[in-house]
């Protein structure tokens, strides 16, 4: 059982900001994640391997630290006791104990049902992404990429760099709310300096704003889209090879809730309580990036260096941070203005639209139920094995519920890990 003074959950840009922060104490800091490779989402592939600077310089300067110890392919399933965590790894499990905890667990793709979204073909904006990263074929592919929020036009680079053929980008922002935010960028010039990059990466490509997608079609394998242009009734139909959706992040605050952090809600998403210094309820546990609500990754940063130096007593320079956390946090509650989901996209799943795929539970079995609790036990909705990851986004945007509870272990475990 190794034990650690601070033990960061997450190897995106706020885990190892906050491991960078914690380690400059001396104190001895581990860095677990599931993945192969640190990075997280955002900086996928390798923080070494990223053009932004931030990035390699927070891997360099963390991979030559001796009180620093990264474990990756270490996934979290539960706490035994308070202090402790039980993770399992691809070929053993290990019980790792912690003075302090800070959780950087991130977000996810919010994923939205509509007719032939199981289609094959039909994938989450970041997943597809993620796949062309990974070296996915995507040479010469028609892609419409659609939903909502800057990740669409960073997913649209991505694919077009990979040789794919971008049909369109379908955004479901209203004119004038794009507009609005394009003119608040003045306040972020770097923000500006990136919106032009990916400008000029995208300038053969129709940008449709105030629209979505309302259904996808084709002969066992996507064919094509039918996109809703406006609140009129102009329909355009895109023939496409894939379908790379998505409607924003939600947060993963099941390690938080299960750990008995307290939650709210803010907007469409589930988000950590936190004070000033990252601090959750439960004392000695702290949440930074986007499990405090999705911000992007210049405020996951600044949060991740608050809770490092809050959780090793360094009180001065965290306090030094505040600034730059209000700033970011004006832009994210910009970005959550301007890319608010519309109303008609709850709408648009008809009575035989799985919204649970584990389950293969349909909207007409769930919309007569008033609660998650009350639907997972008459239709097992959320019981298979993402354990509601998908579809409690999509219910909590189509009905208003909220999952309840968080069921253990948190993460699929082998039946050794649990009873050793």
């Amino acid at each position: 059982m190794n034990h650690y003074n601070v033990l960061v959950i997450g190897a995106g840009p706020a885990g190892l900001a906050a491991a960078h922060a914690a380690g400059a104490s001396g104190l001895k800091v581990g860095i677990v994640d599931d993945n192969p490779l640190a990075g997280g989402q955002i900086w996928r592939g390798g923080p070494e391997r990223q053009a932004d600077r931030r990035a390699q310089s927070l891997w360099n300067a963390l991979r030559d630290a001796p009180n620093v110890t990264f474990l990756q392919q270490t996934r979290v399933l539960y706490s035994p006791e308070p202090g402790q965590l039980r993770v399992q790894t691809a070929a053993a499990a290990d019980t790792l104990r912690f003075g302090h905890l800070i959780l950087a667990t991130g977000a996810r793709e919010r994923l939205l049902p509509f007719p032939g979204w199981t289609l094959p073909g039909v994938t989450g904006a970041g997943g597809l992404q993620a796949l062309a990263k990974g070296g996915y074929p995507l040479q010469g592919k028609r892609v419409v990429v659609a939903g909502s929020g800057p990740l669409l036009l960073a997913v649209a680079a991505t694919l077009k760099l990979k040789g794919a053929h971008i049909v369109a980008i379908i955004e479901q922002a209203p004119t004038a709310a794009m507009a609005r935010f394009a003119l608040g960028l003045l306040a972020t010039p770097s923000k500006i300096a990136q919106a032009l990059r990916l400008a000029a990466q995208l300038k053969d490509v129709p940008y449709l704003h105030d629209s979505y997608v309302r259904s996808a079609h084709g002969d066992g394998t996507l064919q094509s889209v039918m996109v809703q242009r406006g609140k009129g009734r102009e329909l355009e139909t895109l023939q496409c090879d894939y379908l790379a959706c998505g409607y924003g992040l939600i947060p993963n605050v099941e390690l938080a809730q299960a750990l008995g952090c307290a939650t709210a809600s803010d907007g469409a998403q589930t988000v950590v309580e936190a004070d000033h210094w990252q601090q959750t309820s439960v004392p000695g546990i702290y949440c930074a990036g986007e499990g405090t609500g999705v911000g992007g990754v210049d405020l996951a940063l600044v949060e991740g260096r608050i809770a490092g130096l809050s959780a090793t007593g360094q009180i001065v320079p965290a306090q030094a941070e505040f600034g730059q956390r209000t700033r970011w946090k004006k832009f994210a509650d910009k970005l959550a203005r301007t890319f608010a989901l519309r109303p008609e996209l709850a709408t648009l799943a008809g009575d035989d639209t799985i919204v649970c795929r584990c389950e293969d539970v349909s909207h007409g079995e769930l919309r007569t139920h008033t609660t998650w609790r009350c639907a997972k036990l008459q239709t097992r909705c959320g019981m298979g094995p993402c354990q509601g990851r998908i579809c409690g986004g999509a219910t909590e945007v189509l009905y208003g519920w909220r999952p309840d509870a968080v069921r253990m272990p948190i993460s699929p475990a082998r039946i050794d890990t649990i009873i050793a």
